[in-house]
């Protein structure tokens, strides 16, 4: 790869890229900006992700509503309150990027003094600033509606272990910076998810039928996560034994757009489940889009911000380390984990409760929205100018994923 080339790999080898040999990059006095348009790197079908998205979501309410036998598919098998079909697609969604993660890279990582860094913004951002905004915003637009408010507070202090994933990886963010990140999340929401729900819902909100439980958010995320985790391990170290990375390289160019895939399916699934309540509650639905698209915007928006704020002037880090820096702590900011919340509201409410409506919202809501702030995020990459007085913009390097 000559240094001086600004293609960018596929994202589908986004996180495969840091094994490539790469010639030293050319000074940046030297470098001439890009034109290419930065969506160029992208697949049709995450190109396409933003209509087929809102596609799945209008066929899936059409089939929901006038379909036959619909509730006899969805809810004839279920786990803990989720529908078997939904995991499926949950399950199928994440393994792929879960395969791409470096595990074998994970302990040299985890030592260095920068990562541990991160983990710190991470935790203040997710358990601390996150929740609260959600809790703001619940009050202030649905006063009136205790039930959704409490739905809307749930998904809030559910942090993101899945999704996250998907929109780090559409928008060419540092997928082990982004793994390390979400397993921390993960650990910390079995031990922080039960007293963070009792301390919003019942001791701020005043609303006594919670009943949280410490087995019930271990098996939630055990197997959203657990599952798929070890599945990608499975599937990366035995392909590499057999293959070699070369051979691991070309199989995920063609297994890695199933994840994109598997969430077209469940975003049917889930519209096919809630259509007639979403037809039926139509107001009321409108009214929790808002403060799940203020949070959405609010969160990413202001995390993005302060990350390019707080490392424009450190010369110490590349412009693609300060970009992979802001997109991971955005996303992981601004995402939530919609199977968890769903279950917990079905497990606590039931599955016809105005909570179990407003959580499952939740995921129609930060789906198209998030993936617009993919885009937005590639654009900003190419737009801004990430070293303090430098005219080079990222769109001069190489969009592999650097050293943390």
């Amino acid at each position: 790869m000559n240094g001086s080339s600004s293609t960018r790999p596929r994202p589908e080898s986004i996180s495969e890229s840091k094994e490539m040999a790469v010639a030293p990059q050319p000074s940046r006095s030297e470098e001439k900006p890009s034109r290419a348009s930065p969506f160029a790197a992208l697949s049709w079908l995450d190109r396409l992700l933003g209509p087929l998205v809102l596609i799945a979501m209008i066929v899936g309410v059409l089939i929901g509503h006038y379909g036959s036998g619909v509730d006899t598919f969805l809810k004839g098998a279920s786990f803990k309150g989720v529908s078997i079909p939904i995991m499926v697609g949950l399950l199928v969604m994440m393994w792929p990027i879960m395969a791409k993660v470096q595990y074998e890279r994970l302990p040299a990582l985890i030592q260095e003094r920068s990562v541990w860094k991160q983990i710190g913004i991470s935790m203040f951002l997710n358990w601390i600033i996150g929740p609260f905004v959600m809790l703001g915003l619940a009050w202030a637009t649905l006063p009136d509606l205790p039930g959704y408010r409490a739905g809307v507070i749930i998904v809030g202090i559910a942090r993101c272990i899945a999704m996250v994933m998907i929109w780090n990886q559409l928008a060419n963010g540092n997928s082990d910076l982004c793994a390390i990140l979400v397993i921390i999340n993960s650990l910390l929401q079995l031990v922080l998810f039960s007293p963070f729900s009792v301390f919003f819902l019942k001791v701020i909100s005043g609303d006594n039928n919670v009943r949280m439980s410490y087995q019930e958010t271990s098996i939630a995320v055990g197997i959203y996560l657990g599952i798929p985790l070890a599945a990608g391990m499975i599937t990366r170290f035995s392909l590499i034994a057999l293959l070699g990375r070369n051979g691991f390289n070309k199989f995920m160019r063609f297994f890695g757009p199933v994840a994109l895939l598997g969430l077209l399916y469940t975003i049917i699934l889930i519209c096919m489940e809630q259509a007639d309540r979403i037809i039926d509650n139509i107001g009321n639905v409108f009214r929790v889009f808002v403060p799940l698209i203020l949070y959405f915007c609010f969160m990413w928006t202001g995390t993005f911000i302060t990350m390019y704020l707080a490392y424009r002037s450190r010369s110490r880090h590349t412009d693609e380390e300060k970009y992979h820096h802001a997109v991971v702590q955005s996303f992981t900011a601004g995402s939530n984990n919609f199977e968890l919340a769903i279950a917990v509201c079905v497990a606590i409410y039931g599955v016809d409760s105005d909570q179990a409506l407003a959580s499952t919202i939740g995921p129609l809501v930060e789906v198209p929205v998030l993936l617009c702030l993919s885009y937005l995020s590639l654009y900003l990459r190419h737009r801004l100018q990430w070293s303090r007085g430098s005219s080079t913009s990222p769109e001069t390097l190489t969009s592999s994923s650097s050293t943390l």
